[in-house]
């Protein structure tokens, strides 16, 4: 049993219990199936003061919501929290860049991002590629693609400029599924191969082992989206954000052991350690809980954190 996802369950219902969302009692239908952490009207699972704006912006910009085309009602959806941390934000440089210090000293500017159409500001969401930089075909927004949950886009202290994609987690947790056989896997394996052999981040010896990491999860993700990053810079030309350097920023709940310490059977390590031994340069890869990477927006965002707090930080109701 994944320990912390049962704590964020049981937390989430005694809130729907206690009417905090907007009175929706819950029990609410996913995946042909009724639950009590579902809640009824899926506009019940934002932070209230976005909620208009950030439907308008993902319909206007055509992108996927997760499971669907319209937002899920599931309270433990990362998809959904990633929005209520950071949707808030994206239109206020000094927030965003005490986001960037949460992590790192050397931003001194963030820069819009206009391959939104729609309400162009300093985070996008499921942000892909103008192009087809990893054999995927089409970009598409949310679907069927290598995107990242944010991305902010970055000014250097030495006048460089970077790509800050963000992975968001939740209450997820992995067994170890290998997506790199059958089928499915040669397609995979024909796709993104040649783009780690080449790759000047990913290590390429781990492909010599039948069981490498790079095709179970979670690092078939981290695999996907630090080759998108990486090749972002190098087809840079090519992009309307165009960038110099990245940094992989990947924002996981402390509490989360069910992911950060469990053993993985393709590296008999855990998640951090994994992930950690297959990149030439480390300093490219952070991992930060959600409570930390907000500690520094101010006073002006206290109803936020308050929130934030309460429904995704606190273990206690």
């Amino acid at each position: 049993m994944e320990v912390f996802r049962e704590q964020e369950r049981e937390k989430a219902e005694a809130l729907i219990n206690a009417g905090w969302f907007n009175g929706d009692t819950g029990n609410g239908e996913f995946g042909g199936h009724n639950h009590p952490f579902i809640l009824n009207n899926s506009d019940n699972n934002f932070y209230e003061p976005i909620l208009n704006d950030v439907k308008e912006y993902f319909s206007k910009n055509n992108i996927a919501w997760w499971k669907g085309k319209e937002p899920t009602g599931h309270i433990l959806s990362s998809q959904i929290a990633c929005v209520n941390h950071l949707f808030p934000l994206r239109a206020d440089k000094e927030a965003v860049l005490s986001l960037l210090s949460s992590f790192s000293s050397n931003f001194i500017d963030v820069l819009t991002i206009t391959t939104d159409e729609y309400a162009p500001a300093y985070i996008s969401f499921e942000q892909v590629s103008d192009t087809d930089l990893l054999n995927e075909g089409k970009p598409s927004r949310g679907s069927n693609c290598t995107s990242v949950d944010a991305c902010v886009y970055a000014v250097h202290k030495n006048g460089s400029r970077w790509l800050v994609p963000i992975e968001w987690k939740y209450t997820e947790a992995y067994e170890g599924e290998n997506k790199g056989i059958g089928s499915s896997g040669e397609t995979r394996h024909k796709r993104y191969d040649g783009l780690i052999y080449r790759s000047s981040q990913l290590i390429y010896d781990k492909l010599a082992n039948e069981t490498n990491v790079y095709y179970y999860e979670p690092f078939y993700q981290l695999m996907r989206q630090t080759l998108w990053a990486e090749q972002m810079v190098n087809n840079k030309n090519l992009e309307t954000i165009y960038a110099d350097n990245f940094i992989h920023i990947h924002v996981i709940p402390y509490k989360n052991i069910d992911m950060l310490e469990k053993k993985y059977s393709c590296s008999n390590m855990d998640m951090p350690k994994t992930w950690r031994s297959c990149l030439s340069d480390q300093s490219k890869y952070k991992i930060i809980s959600p409570e930390i990477l907000l500690a520094k927006i101010g006073k002006k965002y206290d109803n936020l954190s308050q929130y934030l707090s309460k429904r995704y930080w606190d273990n206690k109701l």
